[in-house]
């Protein structure tokens, strides 16, 4: 493992100013957005609106890396060489057995060969989604713990072969919870995540966090403000994750575009963390461009032109100067 390779690598990714856009959702994900156009999910539609994206002229200044799903990896869509590829090593959340409700996410078999692999083929770094589902007596601490070992062994893997790991625990926003419920939920989840890697040794400043902002359940009657949000994600944190961790990227989870936008900004907003505190979205990227895009060319100035705004948008919430 070459551990400065990694940190320099880590750093660059979570770089001011700068974020992540993740555009690995799987062919049976890309389906149902390209549905919501009308759009038939064939190889050359995905290969046009990932490249849509990636050549929108500028991006690069706010962008610093891109996750790739297998397909599109190995698709060598033209993007700008100052946005590295990373790759989504995970094969999904399956049903955990016995435990009615939770998911444990799958892919550790073969890993370290598809790993060297994706390197050979450009990827700089990985990601490995864990879901967990809060309701009624969920989380579980197995589910907590199953999740949170297969994310250390993961991690593990990634360094071992050079590549950067992005640990991604996701406490899931749907539901009516409170945004105490959420922030009890992140915080012990995040323990256990950071206890574990300690345990399979992953060098802490050559990964990143992903993980979701503490918030209100989509469902609930009272939604909690921007204000609230950024205080309680940030007592979480501070609770729970090292501060050699060199930067936590957020996921939109669901949220709108503006609110995973006006979140950002606000929890920036509280000043110097010991981490950077930037964005890996897809859909709060996305989902305005893909609206006007539609499948056709002579849309495209326009899509990227939207994409562009929104990016920018983030970029600057990331710094917290909207």
């Amino acid at each position: 493992m070459n551990q400065n390779k990694l940190a320099k690598a880590a750093k660059y990714l979570c770089q001011p100013g700068k974020g992540i856009l993740a555009a690995d959702e799987s062919s049976g994900t890309i389906e149902k957005r390209f549905k919501t156009i009308n759009l038939a999910s064939t190889e050359t539609n995905r290969r046009n609106w990932r490249k849509l994206l990636l050549t929108t002229p500028g991006i690069s200044k706010f962008i610093s890396g891109v996750i790739f799903y297998d397909e599109t990896l190995r698709q060598k869509i033209k993007r700008d060489s100052k946005i590295i590829a990373g790759i989504k090593a995970d094969t999904g959340a399956k049903p955990l057995a016995a435990f009615p409700g939770e998911t444990v996410t799958e892919g550790l078999d073969g890993l370290h060969e598809r790993l060297a692999e994706y390197g050979s083929l450009g990827a700089q770094f990985t990601k490995w989604r864990a879901v967990i589902n809060l309701g009624k007596g969920l989380p579980t601490d197995e589910a907590i713990e199953a999740n949170a070992h297969v994310l250390a062994r993961f991690a593990a893997l990634s360094q071992e072969v050079g590549l950067v790991p992005i640990v991604e625990p996701e406490i899931l926003m749907e539901g009516s919870h409170t945004i105490q419920a959420h922030a009890a939920a992140s915080k012990k989840t995040l323990l256990s995540v950071f206890l574990k890697l300690k345990q399979f040794r992953v060098y802490l400043p050559g990964m990143l966090l992903k993980t979701n902002m503490v918030a209100s359940g989509l469902a609930a009657k009272r939604q909690a403000k921007p204000k609230e949000i950024a205080r309680a994600t940030l007592a979480v944190f501070k609770t729970a994750v090292p501060k050699t961790v060199p930067g936590i990227v957020f996921l939109s989870g669901g949220l709108s575009p503006e609110a995973a936008t006006i979140n950002l900004n606000a929890i920036n907003r509280f000043g110097s963390q010991p981490w950077q505190l930037s964005f890996s979205y897809g859909r709060a990227l996305q989902g305005e461009a893909l609206a006007i895009w539609h499948g056709q060319n002579q849309n495209k100035a326009a899509a990227q032109a939207v994409f562009f705004k929104r990016v920018k948008s983030v970029a600057l919430a990331r710094q917290g100067r909207l």
